[in-house]
């Protein structure tokens, strides 16, 4: 029986001085278009291809999808994009998981705090926060896995196996 993995993974940078209309329509900064393709080579490595992807649909988020498919060679027409999880609270993050839990390698893609709580609220111990205090930085990835064949959304339900970030990645 293999276990079931959620691997959560924030935006990554995004361009404040684009001049987007809204933070919804918010794209990559330069630097978020060279993290995110190379943390999805960093997760395929280590993690392999995600049977399921869950998305939100705003800007950022999808552009980061884009790149992270395009290198674990997943075809777009599969994610799934959610509303829910723009702006998304702890609540709206968990119903997303539920939705999804019978997938036995579940990838959320989104934003922070949201992802932040989930992680706190998932995690048996205090997850590892980088210096400066976050969690989740941008285009980070925690790998959460799961007892049995299941993800399963209590509180402390599991341990993060691991959170990789773009700095770290690089220097691999």
């Amino acid at each position: 029986m293999s276990k079931a993995t959620l691997i959560i993974m924030r935006h990554a940078k995004s361009d404040w001085t684009s001049g987007a209309g809204s933070d919804f329509e918010r794209p990559l900064a330069r630097r978020g278009l060279k993290d995110a393709p190379r943390m999805g080579k960093w997760l395929y490595e280590h993690s392999g291809t995600p049977f399921c992807i869950v998305c939100s649909p705003a800007r950022r988020a999808a552009e980061t999808a884009r790149l992270v498919l395009a290198a674990l060679d997943y075809p777009e027409d599969k994610i799934v994009w959610d509303d829910r999880i723009y702006e998304g609270c702890l609540s709206d993050l968990l119903c997303v998981i539920e939705d999804h839990k019978s997938c036995k390698s579940l990838l959320l893609i989104g934003h922070n705090p949201g992802l932040e709580d989930l992680l706190d609220h998932l995690s048996m111990n205090q997850p590892p926060r980088d210096q400066g205090g976050k969690l989740l930085t941008t285009a980070a990835i925690a790998i959460l896995v799961f007892k049995g064949n299941k993800i399963v959304t209590t509180p402390g339900s599991t341990d993060i196996q691991l959170i990789q970030r773009p700095r770290a990645a690089s220097q691999d």
